[in-house]
């Protein structure tokens, strides 16, 4: 997907474009875009198609048009998008360190790193313009990112101040020279006391807003993840991941893949009891956990790096925050008592 391109068409901006695999069976345009753009319902896709916003192969059409394999499909508006009319907004920020070149952040969960369809306002990097000027912009044009983290992810994240921060960072990402540790609370107990992830990801055909893991090296990206385990609670495990790529969802999609989904991650099906009783007092202390951490429990915990102006090591931690924290105090209780509960 090609997004934050904006193309001029007469009146029209293109926000969004896609290609249709080899293999893409006939599908109903509309039905193709639902579960490639987050936020956008099928009556508005509808709208859109009926309204000659939406194009294939440069040709507007309905939204009952089949797609075929290597269509291209571009959906256009009359309006640029809203995520390059970028605005500071007056939003709080956790600033770990900070200096001429370069901002540690530690993200609470629920805020979106940048705005994208559905989430104009209200993002890092609306906060970002209010509180530190003249940022420089990466390939994408968003000021300071050189890397980002999912909206219901915890944890720290790497923002450069100056062109020179933007180049170092953006280059040591790309060699995997940055060590970056997270930690996460998955269902099961994980056998092994460390492994190595290594397997190909891309988007799943199914449903294009979740990432897959393809036995054919031919298909997705390479990632590798490393993994340890931290603590066991018998029907959940709290582990310790190290990413040497850094691809979309990689920790959720690798411990699915492996049979340990992330714990109440719900686009990846850990928002449901994976492990366990079937007794009732289980099931509603799961449902206690659930309100108390409604999101993944997945946490940016490490980053290292050189820093760009004098190459110096520089690391940085953050605490499980408060959320995380309480279920694993309910989990290592349970756990002592759960032959009694």
């Amino acid at each position: 997907m090609e997004k934050d391109r904006i193309i001029e068409e007469g009146n029209l901006y293109e926000h969004f474009t896609f290609e249709a695999d080899a293999g893409q069976k006939p599908l109903r345009v509309d039905k193709f875009l639902i579960n490639r753009i987050e936020n956008l319902s099928r009556n508005k896709i509808q709208i859109a198609a009926k309204s000659g916003f939406i194009f294939v192969n440069e040709t507007s059409v309905k939204p009952n048009f089949k797609i075929k394999p290597k269509d291209v499909v571009k959906v256009t508006l009359p309006h640029p998008p809203f995520e390059n009319l970028l605005k500071s907004e007056k939003i709080p920020l956790n600033v770990v360190f900070e200096d001429d070149h370069l901002i540690v952040i530690n993200k609470e969960a629920g805020l979106v790193v940048h705005p994208g369809h559905g989430n104009y306002s209200g993002t890092l990097v609306n906060a970002l313009l209010y509180h530190f000027k003249n940022l420089p912009v990466n390939s994408n044009e968003r000021p300071g990112l050189v890397h980002r983290l999912d909206k219901e992810t915890s944890g720290l994240i790497l923002v450069a101040k100056s062109n020179l921060a933007m180049k170092s960072l953006a280059d040591q990402f790309y060699n995997k020279t940055i060590n970056r540790t997270y930690q996460a609370l998955v269902w099961g107990n994980v056998q092994k006391d460390n492994g190595t992830i290594n397997a190909n990801i891309a988007r799943d055909l199914k449903n294009r807003l979740r990432m897959f893991v393809y036995a054919d090296n031919e298909i997705g990206k390479k990632a590798i993840t490393h993994y340890k385990v931290i603590e066991r609670f018998g029907y959940v495990t709290l582990i310790e991941c190290n990413l040497e790529t850094g691809r979309t969802h990689q920790i959720r999609v690798h411990m699915k893949h492996i049979g340990h989904t992330l714990f109440n991650d719900e686009r990846y099906g850990g928002n449901i009891i994976l492990k366990g009783t079937k007794f009732s007092k289980y099931k509603q202390f799961i449902d206690n956990c659930f309100k108390i951490l409604p999101r993944q429990a997945l946490h940016a915990k490490t980053i290292g790096f050189k820093h760009p102006f004098n190459q110096k090591k520089m690391i940085f931690t953050s605490d499980l925050p408060e959320d995380i924290s309480q279920v694993l105090k309910k989990w290592r209780i349970y756990s002592k008592h759960k032959d009694f509960l």
